[in-house]
Formats: structure tokens, C-alpha cells, sequence
């Protein structure tokens, strides 16, 4: 049994933190100890700070530097800002201390985790530790000023270099450390739980069609934050105001909250689509299967910038393990991930129109046959595989491995 803690900078419920926790739970399962040094959304209505859930511990060490409550964002000013960083690196720094183990591994490399690493686990412990690479920090983060985003760069840029390996969810990122001569590299994408994306019970589902007004109607739907800076919803309204509106039995719901949902609602108002565009807000995560299943078609509307090459969406794989069928834009690996249908499913990233007309061939071809298709895929895409992925990485070097998911058929 190995002892592995993982120093993230948000919560567990968060995309990133799913990756994180998922991974954990199966390496759990593995044989592995895991602890997960974590940082809150909002610390102050945080009741347990230490618990065990699915085997993994948890402990929340401090407040993140974006505080969230209910998918709202509640904005620090400057000075509760350096404090809460002041804080949260102490924090994981001081459970760093208090967490002995055989490998030290941080979920994103970012400021606070980063130099809690550097102060605790290099020099505090003499030993080397690992990053994993989920993003392009800079391009996805909120960063409001010129010197906010040279401190992410910098981070971006120092730590894969001190790190014994380099764990990441994209080629594009695996290329980046390619350039930057990390030696070890572990390609992991993301995954999905199967467990929990299982299709609801039909009259469950059917009764929550009704009370929303669906029934009849062929629903697109977009699960995700609600955040225009690294997640374009905006390509999805034109492409609903360019093409989609002309059909009046398409209905757009969007599930997810974010610092733009105010910005989405009065859009919608603006446009008089307060019928055919339904905003739900956040969800708590363990709702989000009953949600995503109200759609005949999930989107994934992206521009083709960095921050959507080195995105590996949950939504992806989560849609396919509904037997939903997903279309998203080409950038990145999304092509890779739907080989089985990626003509059919993939529109050219950032076009609204060829978007909407996507859009729309699929939910007027999509078959039975396809629908199984997606359930194949998606069984590539278990957590448990990709954790095996993950544990071998430990021992192995991926640095000139060919670059592909756990399956590529």
C-alpha cells in the first residue's frame, strides 16, 4: 500500500476536483492511501473539514481564491485576497507537514499548492513531487490584471520543471511539457463515473419533461459553469438566435451556475426565448445525470484558443455514458474522443451557424444503434481504467509513449 496525497486548489464537487476525487476513489479501490489536501469554495460555511468519502480523506486546508456559494461568486477585495492566499498556503502547507507519504501530488500547478510543495514536500521532505496539468491556468482562471496573470504564468512555467513527473489531460498540454523537456509525462484524460451516469427511471424522467414543459419537444442541452471567459455559452445562444429559433419544437436548457448567469438571463429576456430558453441555475452534482437525461443532444461550444485545446470536459463523457450524443466543436481531442461519430458530432470550433446546424442533423438522425455506440465509448472513458493508467505512471515514463486514450478504436 502506497501512501499518496493529492494538494488541489478547490473543492472535491468542482470539475477539476471530480477529476481528482475520481481518480482517488479508484485508486482506493487499487490498494492505494490517498488523502486529498483540498481548498473550499466557502470555507466559513464549510461544516466538516476532515472527513472519509468512497475511502479517500479529505481535508479542507483553507478558502480558494475565487469563494463560491451556491454557484454564485462572491468577489474578495485585494486585501481579503492576499489574506486568503496568505492563509490557504499555510494551511496546506502545515497538512503537508502533517501527511508523511510516498508521493506528493498536486492537482493543478498554481501559486498556493505550488509553493506549499516547494516549502514542504522539497525542501521540508527532500523529495520531488509530482503536477498534474488539467488546464491552461492562465487562459481559464479570471485573472484580472497583468500582474495576476504573469503569477500564473510563472507558476504554469516553474513547477512541471521541478517535478519528478507530469501528469496531463490533453496532447496539447502532453506537447507543451514536451517542449518544456519534462523527462516523465502520463497522459490521463478525464473520465466518468458509470456508476452514477446511469439513465434515470423513465417515469422519473417523464415527469420532470412535464413540469418543465417538454414533452413533445427535442431538448439541446448545455451542463456546465456558467462563465464567458473559458466557456463560450455565447456561441450557443447565436447559434439558437441564427438557426435553432426557427424550429419551434427545439428547446435550449442550460444547467449550471457561474458569475455570468445574470449576464445569460437578461439575454434571454432581451430576446423574448423565456420559452424556448430554459436557465436552471446550479445543481447540486448528484442531480446532474437527471438533468443531463431531459436532452436529446448535449453541447460543448468552444472556440479554438488554448484554453479549449487543453480541455478534456467531463460533459463529454458524462453525455456518452447517458447514451446522449454530444457535439462540440474541433479543438483539441474532442475529435480523438468521438472517433466513433466525430463527423457527425463535431462542427468547426467557434462557427455558430455550422454549430446549429450540426445541432440539428443529429437530433434528426440519431438512432438506437448510435445511442449504443455511445455507451461503448464511454466504457473506454471508467475512472477505473484511467486510474490504473495513472498508478502505472508512478513507475513508468510516458515521455515518448504514443499519445491516445485508454482505448482508440
Amino acid at each position: 500500500m502506497r501512501r499518496i496525497v493529492f494538494l488541489i486548489t478547490m473543492g472535491i464537487e468542482r470539475p477539476s476536483g471530480q477529476r481528482y476525487f475520481n481518480l482517488a476513489k479508484e485508486l482506493v479501490r487499487q490498494g492505494d492511501q490517498i488523502r486529498i489536501l483540498a481548498l473550499h469554495p466557502d470555507l466559513a460555511q464549510c461544516q466538516q473539514r476532515r472527513f472519509v468519502q468512497d475511502g479517500v480523506e479529505i481535508w479542507y486546508v483553507g478558502q480558494m481564491h475565487s469563494r463560491k456559494r451556491h454557484g454564485e461568486v462572491l468577489p474578495f477585495s485585494p486585501l481579503q485576497l492576499l489574506w486568503v492566499l496568505i492563509t490557504a498556503t499555510l494551511g496546506m502547507l502545515w497538512a503537508i507537514l502533517c501527511s508523511p507519504a510516498e508521493i506528493y501530488h498536486l492537482g493543478k500547478p498554481q501559486p498556493v499548492n505550488g509553493l506549499a510543495a516547494i516549502l514542504g514536500v522539497l525542501l521540508g521532505r527532500g523529495q520531488r513531487f509530482w503536477v498534474d496539468c488539467d488546464d491552461d491556468e492562465v487562459g481559464s482562471n479570471r485573472l484580472t490584471n497583468q500582474a495576476q496573470r504573469m503569477v500564473f504564468s510563472f507558476w504554469q512555467w516553474l513547477l512541471p520543471r521541478l517535478a519528478k513527473g507530469v501528469t496531463v489531460n490533453t496532447q496539447a498540454l502532453a506537447a507543451r511539457m514536451l517542449t518544456a523537456r519534462v523527462a516523465k509525462i502520463v497522459y490521463v484524460p478525464n473520465g466518468v463515473d458509470l456508476s452514477l451516469f446511469q439513465t434515470p427511471d423513465s417515469a422519473i424522467l417523464a415527469g420532470l419533461r412535464t413540469s418543465l414543459g417538454l414533452d413533445g419537444m427535442q431538448v439541446i442541452a448545455y451542463v456546465g459553469t456558467i462563465a464567458l471567459h473559458n466557456h463560450p455559452i455565447n456561441l450557443l445562444l447565436d447559434a439558437f438566435d441564427q438557426q435553432l429559433k426557427h424550429d419551434p419544437l427545439i428547446r435550449l436548457v442550460l444547467i449550471g451556475g457561474g458569475e455570468d448567469l445574470g449576464y445569460v438571463q437578461n439575454w434571454i429576456r432581451e430576446h423574448s426565448y423565456t420559452e424556448r430558453i430554459l436557465c436552471l441555475g446550479h445543481q447540486d452534482r448528484r442531480t446532474i445525470p437527471l438533468w443531463m437525461a431531459l436532452a436529446n443532444v448535449t453541447v460543448d461550444p468552444v472556440y479554438d484558443d488554448m484554453v479549449a485545446q487543453a480541455r478534456s470536459p467531463l460533459k463529454l463523457f458524462e453525455s456518452l455514458a447517458l447514451g446522449i450524443p454530444p457535439v462540440t466543436g474541433d479543438v483539441g481531442d474532442r475529435r480523438l474522443v468521438l472517433n466513433f461519430a466525430a463527423d457527425r458530432l463535431i462542427a468547426p470550433a467557434g462557427d455558430a451557424l455550422a454549430l446549429a446546424q450540426t445541432l440539428q442533423a443529429v437530433l434528426a438522425t440519431w438512432s438506437e444503434a448510435d445511442r449504443q455506440a455511445c455507451f461503448e465509448r464511454a466504457a473506454d472513458y471508467a475512472w477505473s481504467a484511467l486510474a490504473l493508467r495513472w498508478r502505472v505512471g508512478y513507475e513508468e515514463s510516458y515521455a515518448n509513449h504514443p499519445l491516445g486514450p485508454a482505448s482508440t478504436k
